[in-house]
């Protein structure tokens, strides 16, 4: 009966609040704990039968109708349009408009305002469905047009835009149990709150209810549309007492998709390059910029980073040239870089990244997050808040250097040399420290691996026909059957003129 009732209550208990003062992240808050000392109940899944049978075809001919968008009639900067409950998203989450006065009043499900296209049903018999999910639209590109700026669809999955980009990776509020865990789990975004715009707004806030068997929190996003649309987000996040304790507790996390690339080309595809995502940057609050690039693993495949404070971290698409991907159609060199910059200290932990087997390139199968040292006792409030930018030509880097590209394998090899049980890298390193510097200076390779690996040969030279510095390394693991942990930079004297390049020697990668 709870779950039932739960929309209603939720209202209920606004309004309540409302008496006392305007609706703002505090009564979220609020709403939030009080979910937590409750069991998790799922909210009723079950779709009309008319509805649920329509297949991908028939609920892509599902759309709502631009004209019925929230906010279109008063001629707003932003608009809202909501997505159709169907077969690949059941779950209903409730959305609330929030007034300038801090009122709060439901926006209903209404079949007029969607057009069902050629499909036989009768929506008028379906009753309040409420939503699959939501976009907002700002013109971001021309102010002719109102572009799709973000959607929040599934679980606790959002992503952005910004200028003249295509969409590629997503965010979600939480992760839970990705890895280290009896199996992981989804948060959801069970109801939200659109704050009415200004008429000359530059910005938008929703607020988010997130709810799962372990977990509720409260969630606040500010929008800032532009080049680089960056959303403010603050949460509090509470775990539920009295259920199995989380093992990996994901701040901020990002999750896309690495088919191949440079450093792990297709034989068969046409296209040098599919993924929405090249590497996983990490800036460290001492200063440290590490860069890992993707790969597309075998079996699971899960590194962390250790740092006693972060600075930011993200996963981004540095290959913004087309000539490298040749896919007219999903345009990977327009799919943005995320960053995640901390505001305020967030203390010791470790960034995760976890990379998965993927059958092709609709499937996502990266994810990276941050992981407190400490997590949160049960039942107390976590507070987190940070960043997000949605990052397109012009995305965040290290203030030296930065790689280019990343490439394996053996040129030609002389007859009588013996490269067996090896593996060679080619990493192109460029940026101001090293453009600074003669082509004749004497830059060296600085490299390291770990137990299981021998670095048999590091060089740095200047390549005069990208006018940028190369790295090369030869690298020997002693057991080929187990990976290598690499880590390398450039270095000029006793200065550090690059970010630290590192990297996995996976086992079917000896020569």
């Amino acid at each position: 009966m709870r779950s039932l009732r739960a929309p209603f209550l939720a209202l209920a208990l606004l309004a309540q609040a409302a008496l006392a003062h305007a609706f703002d992240f505090d009564t979220l808050s609020g709403l939030a704990g009080e979910r937590s000392q409750a069991p998790w109940v799922e909210a009723p899944a079950a779709l009309p039968p008319d509805l649920g049978a329509l297949d991908y075809d028939g609920l892509r001919d599902i759309r709502f109708r631009r004209d019925r968008a929230l906010w279109r009639e008063s001629a707003l900067p932003f608009e809202a349009m909501f997505f159709h409950r169907g077969k690949y998203a059941p779950q209903p989450v409730r959305v609330h408009e929030v007034a300038p006065d801090g009122s709060v009043q439901p926006v209903p499900y209404q079949p007029a305002a969607f057009d069902y296209g050629r499909n036989a049903v009768d929506p008028q018999a379906w009753g309040d469905l409420g939503f699959a999910g939501f976009r907002l639209h700002y013109p971001l590109n021309s102010s002719a047009y109102k572009d799709e700026l973000v959607v929040f669809l599934g679980a606790s999955y959002f992503r952005a835009l910004g200028a003249g980009q295509q969409y590629g990776l997503s965010a979600r509020g939480l992760a839970i149990d990705t890895v280290g865990g009896a199996g992981e789990e989804f948060p959801r975004f069970t109801e939200f709150w659109l704050e009415r715009p200004a008429a000359d707004a530059r910005e938008v806030v929703v607020y988010a209810l997130l709810e799962s068997p372990r977990a509720t929190g409260a969630y606040r996003f500010v929008l800032r549309p532009g080049n680089q649309t960056t959303m403010e987000v603050r949460a509090r996040v509470f775990v539920r007492p009295g259920t199995p304790p989380v093992a990996t507790l994901g701040i901020a996390p990002l999750t896309s998709m690495f088919l191949f690339g440079e450093n792990q080309p297709s034989r068969s595809d046409f296209r040098p390059e599919v993924h929405d995502s090249d590497g996983l940057l990490v800036a460290t609050a001492g200063g440290e910029w590490l860069w890992r690039p993707l790969v597309h693993p075998r079996q699971v495949l899960v590194n962390t980073f250790q740092v006693q404070g972060l600075a930011g971290f993200g996963l981004m698409q540095r290959d913004r040239t087309f000539a490298n991907y040749e896919d007219v159609e999903a345009r990977y060199e327009r799919r943005p870089s995320a960053w995640v910059r901390p505001l305020g200290d967030w203390g010791p932990g470790r960034v995760e990244l976890v990379q998965l087997p993927t059958p092709d390139e609709t499937h996502d199968n990266i994810v990276a997050y941050w992981v407190p040292a400490t997590l949160p006792a049960p039942g107390e409030p976590f507070d987190f808040s940070y960043e997000l930018s949605w990052q397109g030509d012009e995305q965040q880097r290290p203030p030296g250097a930065w790689v280019q590209q990343t490439r394996r394998g053996f040129g030609y090899v002389r007859e009588g040399s013996s490269v067996a049980g090896q593996v060679q890298y080619l990493v192109d390193f460029s940026g101001p420290s090293l453009a600074a510097l003669p082509p004749d200076a004497p830059v060296r390779a600085v490299a390291s691996a770990d137990a299981n690996g021998v670095v048999e040969e590091q060089n740095a030279y200047f390549n005069p026909a990208t006018r940028s510095w190369r790295m090369q390394l030869r690298v020997r693991p002693i057991d080929p059957a187990q990976p290598v942990e690499l880590r390398a930079f450039l270095q000029h004297g006793n200065d550090s003129l690059s970010e630290t390049w590192t990297n996995i020697i996976l086992p079917d990668a000896v020569h």
